[in-house]
């Protein structure tokens, strides 16, 4: 079976759950998925246990293989994870952390990974930062930097947990047109996103959180309604077309709960 499953998947931090059997549908090659959900839905903690970072119950496979009994070298070449943040303090520039990024998944010589990570950050623009220290970047740079990291050894499935959260709205189209490519080329592409506009807009399908469950999922005029909008974020939406088509999410205010 090709595609990504995750099977009633639960976590418990302590005495809370935060997922609790949850199922997720065949995410097949070729699709961009967006997690969507309010805080606290267990967004950012699915991720983490689909990528096999988070101790988890229940069964995430991959193309009928099962991540958790994957050796990690074998996962690593696999799977992309981008998480919200790169760590601040690292003593790396850029384009080291990128090669290392690269060495930690595959057997590569020094040049071939030093031409390839320097592709990498070429196709994403950020060439200049490649001599910078972590250190010394913004916090959007240093998401770019990590979503280099996160492709540079071609995955088959790519995870990112709010990629645009830090970016302004050039380096978001540039961020979100290069997932559509990757997904192209036929490629599993999964992202938490806050922004439901930026969702309507890339996604293929929207999966909606809530309360530790998938509440629904389809493409995003099936999902974005003013229904679930009320049921799973508590307000009064509108959603409607603007003049090329595309679902905006108006927010009236709170909802009302009759």
């Amino acid at each position: 079976m090709q595609g990504l499953l995750a099977q009633g998947i639960s976590v418990r931090f302590g005495a809370r759950p935060v997922l609790q059997g949850l199922d997720l549908p065949l995410l097949r090659p070729g699709e961009v998925t967006v997690l969507a959900g309010p805080n606290a839905a267990g967004k950012s903690t699915l991720l983490r246990a689909i990528a096999q970072l988070q101790p988890h119950g229940g069964r995430v496979t991959l193309d009928g293989q099962d991540l958790a009994h994957m050796p990690a070298r074998d996962r690593s070449r696999l799977v992309g994870f981008m998480p919200q943040t790169l760590p601040g303090a690292s003593s790396l520039v850029a384009l080291e952390s990128v090669i290392a990024a690269l060495r930690a998944g595959a057997t590569i010589g020094a040049r071939q990974a030093d031409h390839a990570a320097l592709a990498v950050m070429e196709k994403l623009g950020i060439a200049a930062l490649a001599l910078e220290p972590l250190s010394a970047l913004s916090g959007g740079q240093r998401q770019m930097v990590s979503l280099a990291q996160a492709i540079v050894r071609d995955p088959r499935l790519l995870l990112l947990d709010e990629p645009t959260s830090a970016l302004d709205l050039a380096r978001q189209v540039r961020l979100l047109s290069e997932l559509r490519r990757l997904a192209g080329e036929g490629r599993i592409v999964v992202a938490v996103l806050h922004d439901l506009a930026l969702a309507a807009q890339w996604a293929d399908r929207i999966v909606l959180l809530h309360d530790g469950r998938t509440h629904a999922e389809g493409r995003p005029e099936e999902v974005l309604t003013p229904a679930l909008l009320a049921q799973v974020y508590g307000v009064e939406a509108r959603v409607e077309r603007c003049s090329r088509g595309r679902i905006m999410v108006l927010i009236d205010g709170e909802h009302a709960p009759g």
